[in-house]
């Protein structure tokens, strides 16, 4: 590998006189050599091969930022003055195998022994006032380039193969103070890419940083403008979001900076709703709460991020304020917001387009959240138990969190006594489910029989039933073959 060259403190040649140098210190020199290790065979090899070419190349972007942060990054990202026809040129014999699905936007991707890269030419993008789709125009500085990106904390390269580090823009300062800054006007840079403001949000949950007071004010002044970004975009970012070490962050900016109307409008309207227990915390306050709390018993659990279950948990009472009732003794109800509330639910995500079954999945999750509170002390019926198990199947442990999540009490007595409820449960399900195999509950007799014993073709009687030899064995259990044949001969002698 090549001699490392890190500028010192006392360098200032090819920087702007304006930005102050702020030197790499010894960890951060060492993060940011690790990090072009990493890369072989790109800091050696391909470095090499673009210089020999007479074209720079350098490593750019988030794998700079998270080796200085000390966090790991799968991405590897590099930016170079090579148009992509140029580039692919280059890489020609080199490249195991390359791909151009982003070439329209100046991306080529390689990959080189298991290493998958990205590298894009030095460019610029703006959108039209009225257009989803960048318009993009390269370039032949690496400055410039680094004055298009997003922040100033993206907008930091490491030149190859010298492994030089360049930071035009004090990206290194704004990352020790955790700041997101742009390197230039940030009116600009929304108006070149209005989904940055979702960016912007996105890297405060994702990284714990503060927006500079200038980026929060454009991003409130311009969120209308995210109205031009495809769905899909917007629901990747959020998506992003929602997976954060901080969700409740980047959501509470959303909400302060009027990103959400644009996005989440249902959130923000979930603000001064009165809760159903006539506290003062309102519905927002509560959800926000609800999202914290399943996110450690998410952790506590020994799961990773779930995007399913963050969003459900987010958006379980998104139904309230359209069920709001007023009643005598200053009562508030809410009456069916479980119902009307997944209904919006799976309207809001589809419109995000989200995949069917995130939709489906968040919106049952939605619409069984309140189930358990039926539970009482214990009353339920093991055929209740069953039902309430079958109804959440695969989601079951995802419900199990939301319920305890959506208790935010402040009464001790009441929330200890709500955890022993739902330990009680969760109890029951786990002895039926070691008992009945409850996760793959079937009636005691399939189609076929159902059809000799009936002597009946395949039609809706078959269907009839099937569903009341289901509601049979989730009533009383498993039952012998000579018992479910006697119980749906009576069925059927008073139905058919």
């Amino acid at each position: 590998m090549p001699n490392t060259e890190f500028p010192s403190e006392n360098t200032t040649a090819e920087r702007p006189k304006h930005v102050p140098r702020d030197p790499l210190t010894g960890v951060q020199r060492a993060a940011v050599t690790a990090l072009v290790d990493s890369a072989q065979p790109v800091s050696g090899q391909l470095g090499d091969l673009f210089s020999s070419h007479g074209r720079q190349l350098a490593l750019v972007g988030g794998p700079v930022r998270d080796a200085l942060l000390g966090r790991e990054s799968a991405d590897i990202d590099l930016t170079t003055d090579a148009v992509p026809q140029r580039v692919l040129e280059i890489v020609d014999g080199w490249a195991d195998s390359v791909w151009t699905v982003g070439i329209d936007f100046g991306t080529v991707g390689l990959r080189k022994r298991g290493l998958q890269l990205e590298v894009t030419t030095y460019r610029s993008e703006s959108y039209s006032p009225k257009s989803r789709k960048p318009e993009v125009a390269y370039g032949t500085d690496i400055e410039d380039d680094l004055l298009r990106r997003d922040f100033t904390v993206n907008a930091m390269a490491v030149r190859l193969p010298q492994v030089e580090f360049i930071d035009p823009f004090g990206g290194l300062a704004d990352l020790k103070a955790k700041v997101l800054r742009t390197p230039g006007r940030p009116e600009d840079s929304f108006d070149d890419d209005p989904l940055r403001i979702m960016r912007a949000v996105r890297f405060a949950a994702q990284l714990g940083f503060a927006l500079a007071p200038e980026v929060a004010e454009a991003a409130r002044n311009m969120a209308d403008r995210l109205a031009i970004v495809s769905a899909e975009r917007i629901r990747d970012e959020l998506t992003k979001l929602m997976l954060s070490p901080n969700p409740r962050r980047g959501i509470e900016l959303m909400v302060e900076l009027g990103i959400a109307g644009h996005v989440l409008p249902e959130v923000p309207r979930m603000q001064l709703e009165i809760d159903e227990h006539h506290r003062h915390k309102d519905v927002y306050e509560h959800s926000l709460t609800v999202l914290d709390q399943a996110v450690d018993l998410e952790r506590e659990r020994g799961h990773g991020p779930d995007l399913v279950l963050r969003l459900a948990a987010l958006l379980h009472d998104i139904g309230k304020p359209k069920t709001r009732a007023f009643e005598s003794g200053n009562r508030v109800t809410f009456h069916h917001h479980e119902v009307v509330g997944a209904s919006m639910t799976r309207k809001r995500l589809a419109a995000l387009r989200f995949p069917k079954d995130v939709v489906s999945d968040v919106a049952t999750l939605v619409s069984l959240h309140l189930r358990f509170h039926g539970y009482g002390k214990g009353e339920w019926t093991d055929s209740a138990v069953r039902r309430y198990a079958r109804d959440a199947g695969d989601l079951l442990e995802w419900l199990h969190i939301l319920t305890r999540a959506d208790c935010t009490t402040r009464n001790r007595r009441k929330a200890a006594a709500l955890a022993r409820s739902y330990d009680d449960i969760e109890r029951r399900i786990a002895e039926l489910a070691e008992q009945e195999e409850l996760d793959r509950i079937r009636p005691d007799l399939d189609g076929n029989e159902i059809q000799e014993v009936l002597a009946v073709k395949p039609g809706p009687v078959v269907g009839k039933a099937y569903r009341f030899l289901l509601e049979l064995r989730l009533e009383n259990g498993p039952m012998s073959k000579e018992e479910a044949t006697a119980a749906l001969r009576e069925w059927a002698a008073e139905h058919l």
